[in-house]
């Protein structure tokens, strides 16, 4: 018997042996750069200008590609057509998110809407933010907190322009404060603007948590190595970073729970107010705690500060870089408003070219040039190709919308190509997603657009902006920050003369 079994075990491990290398034959993954044992392609991954290096790779391996980070299997997608395959037709299960360390810490463990893997208490978060929170209604109740804090940057501006010295305003700075207090006013009720050290506290936690919410951890992709991240003293940091934060959070929380402070707070109808009421009433279907709150603070303090500023120093730099298209923005506005001496919201629908220089600005420089990462929740076929469980989806944004065979003459801006076009920026045409699309497309669009309408309208009907002595428009980079969003990677200095026929 033994004598048996001794001889038949090797046939079987032969043919099961077989069988599962048929098995795997028959599985087809979408191409793949050549990578190293263990790490993959880890050693090529250019973590400063990702979303370059992916396209680059595209054009040799197509728009759905492969590669291995380690332990994890990544897909890139990089035309319109496999962005709507994965954003559309199999949005279910590409719609989770990976379990990142960065992003998970300062998340609370992802109790927030950005980069909570898909749930029941996702969906639920998902709707408080729609219905209460970031409502058509509610941006609208918003906007004398835009209009004020614009005219208040106008006003800092014209003081500048007005003192016939040759003093180029940072304007990368200026849009920074401007969307930091607009936030702050909106989701707290207050402004950081009069006190020095509050304003260096709020801008150095914004700065360091998307550094962190951006960076490199090498336990992501091997595990095994973790003590990496020790020793380099990113865990330290991305503690550190936390417990800033959470100290924060916490601090507003304990204001607004303050019946005496209540009284000073500029805007009763803030975020965590609403937030606060909907807990103390369980007016949700979930267990709203207060590492909730402080998770859907994360995303409205980051993402509701970065992205508006970066894509309007984007709208100007590119401006600047076309003086037709700025001379043509400039009269549109200045036609249509007159003398008001100020663009308000209801003037933003009178003007279509200004509406087209921001989508076109959108399209060539969106705010997350990949967007956050999606993580697949089970296996799926995608044009033929095997994709399975626990991928980690890239979408380049940045490529999908320089693509040639969906823009003409794709590297260029020109605003025009959006002038009477039925193609719009807010996730339903896939040659353009700078904010996403299906279940996870960003909930903010409204408030973030609301605010560059109205910041970029007033910073061109308001000014005739011109080049610092001794700088060409040659000299005006368009490089990138390393990082989530698509900052300029060197400030926009300008110098702002103000226009003679304003009031």
């Amino acid at each position: 018997m033994i004598l048996l079994l001794l001889l038949i075990l090797p046939v079987l491990f032969f043919f099961l042996f077989k069988n599962q290398k048929e098995r795997r034959s028959k599985t087809l993954y979408p191409p793949s750069p050549p990578g190293l044992p263990i790490i993959g392609n880890l050693h090529q991954f250019d973590s400063n200008n990702p979303h370059l290096y992916l396209f680059k790779l595209a054009q040799k391996y197509g728009p759905l590609m492969s590669m291995k980070l380690g332990k994890v299997r990544v897909l890139i997608v990089s035309s319109a057509k496999m962005a709507k395959e994965v954003l559309k037709t199999h949005d279910l299960v590409f719609c989770s998110r990976p379990p990142s360390l960065g992003m998970q810490k300062l998340s609370y463990g992802g109790l927030d809407i950005a980069f909570s893997p898909y749930n029941d208490s996702w969906r639920e978060l998902r709707k408080i933010s729609v219905l209460h929170l970031l409502s058509n209604k509610q941006v609208h109740s918003f906007r004398p907190i835009r209009e004020d804090e614009v005219i208040r940057m106008i006003k800092n501006l014209e003081v500048a322009g007005s003192s016939g010295e040759d003093n180029a305003v940072n304007l990368s700075v200026t849009m920074l404060n401007l969307t930091s207090t607009l936030i702050c006013r909106i989701a707290f009720g207050k402004r950081f603007g009069e006190n020095e050290s509050e304003r260096r506290r709020f801008d150095e936690l914004m700065i360091e948590s998307q550094a962190m919410q951006g960076g490199f951890f090498v336990s992501d992709f091997l595990p095994w190595f973790s003590w990496v991240d020790k020793l380099s003293g990113m865990l330290s940091r991305l503690d550190k970073t936390f417990r800033d934060m959470d100290e924060f959070y916490q601090e507003m929380i304990d204001e607004h729970l303050d019946p005496y402070y209540k009284d000073k707070i500029m805007n009763p109808n803030n975020i965590l107010d609403m937030l606060i009421q909907l807990k103390e009433q369980k007016l949700c279907s979930i267990d709203l705690t207060w590492d909730h709150i402080k998770a859907m603070l994360f995303d409205i303090f980051v993402a509701g500060t970065d992205t508006s500023a970066a894509v309007t120093v984007r709208a100007m730099t590119a401006l600047i870089k076309s003086p037709d298209a700025m001379k043509k923005l400039q009269n549109e506005i200045r036609e249509t408003i007159g003398n008001k001496g100020f663009v308000n919201e209801n003037d933003v629908p009178k003007l279509p070219y200004l509406k087209a220089v921001i989508q076109e600005t959108l399209r060539l420089y969106p705010p997350a040039p990949l967007l956050l990462p999606r993580e697949t929740l089970e296996e799926c076929m995608v044009e033929g190709y095997t994709i399975p469980p626990k991928t980690l989806v890239h979408i380049n944004a940045w490529a999908i919308a320089r693509d040639p065979q969906s823009w003409e003459k794709a590297n260029e801006f020109l605003p025009e190509r959006f002038l009477n076009s039925s193609i719009d920026v807010i996730g339903k045409d896939f040659e353009v997603i700078p904010f996403g699309a299906g279940r996870r497309g960003c909930p903010g669009v409204s408030i973030g657009l609301a605010t560059v309408d109205m910041a970029l309208a007033n910073l061109v009907y308001s000014f005739d902006w011109e080049l610092p002595k001794g700088v060409s428009i040659e000299d005006i980079d368009t490089d990138v920050l390393p990082g989530i969003t698509m900052h300029k990677k060197n400030p926009l200095c300008l110098l702002p003369r103000n226009y003679v026929n304003c009031a």
